[in-house]
């Protein structure tokens, strides 16, 4: 943050666009501390446009919870639970089995079909297709997003 703010006050780099982290200004506290001079900074967010019925029921049963929406780092956490159960719950605690299991998981996820593969040039297998949206706090309203671009 102090980063923010020393790149938003100094007049020489007024023509720079900043951009942050994946997920750091979606943090309600990230408007409390920088106000205004949070704002218009893209960074990347792993959610749909929409979420379907199941991210829709957890969005609310977090937003209960939370006194404010959630943001996706919460739907990670939730569907990281819900991954890890099913490869459990479908083949056992033994190592061999769950590392066997990977190219054959599929879970409905708060954000989607949740599938693991290998990209190219990566060793390890990921939710390769997770939605991806670039957003930035609303100049004008700070306390809301703008999807920049969805993907």
């Amino acid at each position: 943050m102090s980063i923010v703010k020393s790149v938003r006050h100094d007049r020489r780099l007024a023509e720079i666009m900043i951009g942050a982290p994946a997920g750091q200004p979606e943090f309600s506290e990230w408007a409390r501390l920088l106000g205004g001079d949070g704002a218009a900074i893209p960074f990347l967010r792993y959610l749909p446009e929409r979420l379907g019925p199941l991210g829709a029921r957890v969005e609310t049963a977090l937003r209960g919870r939370l006194g404010e929406a959630p943001s996706f780092v919460a739907f990670e956490g939730y569907d990281t639970v819900a991954v890890l159960a099913e490869v459990l719950r479908s083949h056992g605690a033994d190592r061999a089995r769950i590392a066997e299991a990977w190219p054959r998981v599929a879970v409905e996820g708060t954000r989607g079909q949740i599938r693991f593969s290998r990209m190219p040039g990566i060793s390890v297998r990921q939710w390769a297709w997770t939605p991806i949206q670039v957003v930035d706090r609303d100049p004008a309203e700070p306390d809301r997003f703008r999807i920049l671009h969805a993907g």
